[in-house]
């Protein structure tokens, strides 16, 4: 058999591995996180770009949620403003606020759209403002020590986590065969923008619209153990420990957080994948060996 036809076989075999997956999650709704290097590296963004045209021309439903760390840190070097986190979370003044509106609500999000949209997709643009589709309240943290009698409380500014989400805005998107593309500022009863986690959105949205699954991309090849090995088939009660032994830190911790919540609310799965691999959503979705690691409710029986 000729070269030529040795990758018409491959080809072939590939479509047909991907066939009951397609036909399983046709009509369904798979909100994705997407971040990390799948956003900086232009042969990763066309393939993303790519890799959600193809789900929507299938019969899917996807819902990007995008984050813009590297980007928004890019710009505060040079307007001269360090970037400072704390758990995971940007600390977010009023001048970091104004400037992440700037860059997630804008150069980030359109930039999302219109790459979709250069690949024959059909992307709308949103923020948490549009639709009144995200609800925000004021996120602060309490810090116990010895040495203090009363906890410290930890204010770090517009930094919001999400009281409630109307989907109506969402809702009308995908009925018009559109896919909705959301950056993660919300407004607070206040009239204030909050600057929320990406990965908390992701996570609230795949509740609220009952998503079958909810994906995320990080620069990582999953959730790994203490000694780096990619850790997958993951049930809920692994993940909390995985969480109270510390093994799961730094900026690992939302994403986790959010995926035990996500799968305890209804989400039958959530997809911690490696964004560096290339197509690696259509590679997780529609292959039977993935790319990353797999959360659900109970673990999965090998």
């Amino acid at each position: 058999m000729s070269l030529d036809k040795l990758d018409a076989v491959q080809i072939a075999r590939v479509l047909v591995e991907a066939l009951p997956y397609i036909q399983r999650f046709q009509g369904k709704t798979l909100v994705i996180k997407y971040g990390g290097n799948a956003m900086v590296d232009e042969m990763l963004k066309r393939g993303f770009a790519r890799d959600v045209v193809l789900m929507k021309l299938v019969g899917m439903n996807p819902v990007v949620v995008h984050g813009g760390g590297p980007q928004i840190g890019n710009l505060l070097r040079r307007v001269g403003k360090e970037s400072e986190f704390f758990e995971g979370m940007r600390v977010t003044d009023a001048e970091t606020m104004d400037i992440v509106e700037m860059v997630l609500g804008g150069l980030v999000n359109k930039e999302i759209v219109n790459l979709i949209n250069q690949h024959n997709g059909r992307a709308v643009g949103l923020t948490g403002k549009d639709g009144d589709l995200i609800r925000a309240r004021k996120l602060t943290f309490t810090r116990r020590t010895p040495e203090l009698e009363v906890p410290e409380i930890i204010d770090i500014g517009h930094v919001g986590e999400v009281a409630s989400i109307d989907t109506s805005i969402i809702d009308m998107l995908v009925g018009g065969d559109f896919i909705p593309v959301v950056a993660p500022i919300g407004v607070g009863d206040d009239g204030l923008s909050y600057n929320i986690n990406a990965d908390l959105v992701a996570g609230k949205l795949a509740q609220v619209l009952k998503a079958e699954k909810l994906i995320m991309l990080t620069n990582t090849a999953g959730v790994l153990d203490a000694d780096g090995n990619v850790l997958t088939g993951l049930g809920a009660e692994r993940v909390q420990e995985l969480i109270d032994t510390g093994v799961v830190y730094g900026g690992m911790l939302p994403k986790i957080r959010t995926a035990l919540d996500a799968v305890r609310a209804g989400v039958p799965s959530v997809h911690i994948i490696d964004g560096r691999v290339e197509h690696a959503v259509l590679l997780e979705i529609f292959t039977d060996q993935g790319v990353g690691t797999l959360i659900s409710a109970r673990p999965r029986v090998p």
